[in-house]
């Protein structure tokens, strides 16, 4: 499953301004960050490079939860091979996917999120999350439960009716957190705690192709989810809103360690190491030599040369790791 075929999650991204922008010089910690946000945030980006930028967030974030779980595969995990399950330890394959996964994350996601101005005020931070989980409650996720159980895959229509709920609890949690945000009055929610569900290599549980792609969907705003949450969390302690940070942060393991986790094993994301380096090169070459170009040509077109400049240098970046992992696979065979 490739990092950007799926049809995406409309979470409320699309709707940056310039002073959403501003904001995030100060939201997020690195100064290169900072340098990078001051000079985008002269003039408001172009609608197709803000789009741009939000789909290499969600495949960013994307590589970071589906390398994560590589990792553990590689770590040790049991993988079945004719018929049996064999334990097969391939540490050193582990620790590239995980630190593949934090450069997706940690630079490759964040300089994207500066430079769309994702973190605004802890305000503004809340009613995009308020946005997005009624959404899920309300349209994606129950939607995607009665597609899912008109088309016999059971599990999975019980996997999206629970996910459901919980993010009509979250935005509920926003919301008061928001009213305390802006009144000074009451408290704001604890945060949740997940509960982490183990993916373990496997086949895709359900049949029908509809299923299938709305798991990828899913999987792809869980992700996006988690590392804006993460985001905003850096900014509520920041600004001296600790109680709103545990809020971010729990709600964001929230939708990794749970969320993300069960749409995983349903859809079959983790299989063999060989199988999940050969989908991490196809993703990665997919992006340096044809998504990543054809974005910063777009933003070249229309003068938003430091968008151009990171979509190029991210290129070169996912070059780079589809090479390092291609020689992982060969050193495997």
């Amino acid at each position: 499953m490739l990092r950007h075929t799926m049809r995406t999650l409309l979470v409320g991204l699309c709707s940056l301004t310039a002073a959403s922008q501003a904001a995030t010089a100060v939201a997020l910690a690195t100064p290169a960050d900072q340098h990078r946000a001051t000079h985008t945030a002269a003039r408001a980006l172009h609608a197709q490079t803000l789009s741009d930028l939000t789909t290499a967030m969600k495949g960013e974030a994307y590589a970071n939860a589906s390398y994560s779980l590589f990792a553990a595969q590689a770590d040790g995990q049991d993988q079945p091979t004719a018929g049996k399950l064999v334990r097969r330890n391939h540490p050193a394959v582990g620790e590239l996917f995980r630190t593949t996964a934090q450069t997706e994350l940690d630079e490759h996601l964040r300089e994207a999120a500066t430079l769309a101005g994702v973190v605004g005020t802890n305000a503004a931070n809340l009613r995009q999350s308020i946005n997005g989980e009624s959404y899920e409650h309300q349209v994606m996720y129950r939607g995607f439960a009665a597609q899912a159980r008109k088309d016999g895959d059971l599990k999975a229509a019980d996997l999206f009716t629970e996910i459901a709920a919980d993010e009509g609890r979250h935005r509920d949690a926003y919301r008061t957190a928001l009213t305390v945000l802006t009144t000074g009055r009451g408290t704001v929610p604890a945060p949740p705690t997940a509960k982490p569900v183990s993916v373990p290599a496997g086949l895709p549980k359900v049949k029908a192709a509809r299923t299938r792609t709305n798991l990828g969907t899913a999987m792809h705003g869980e992700a996006l989810a988690r590392a804006k949450y993460m985001l905003f969390a850096a900014h509520a302690k920041q600004t001296g809103q600790p109680a709103l940070a545990r809020l971010f942060e729990g709600t964001a393991g929230v939708e990794l360690n749970e969320h993300f986790a069960g749409e995983a094993v349903l859809a079959g994301l983790v299989r063999t190491t060989k199988t999940n380096l050969r989908t991490a090169i196809t993703g990665e070459r997919a992006e340096a030599a044809t998504l990543y170009p054809g974005f910063a040509q777009r933003a070249t077109a229309v003068g938003d040369a430091a968008v151009a400049r990171y979509f190029r240098d991210t290129a070169a970046d996912e070059a780079r790791h589809a090479a390092a992992f291609q020689q992982a696979l060969d050193q495997l065979r």
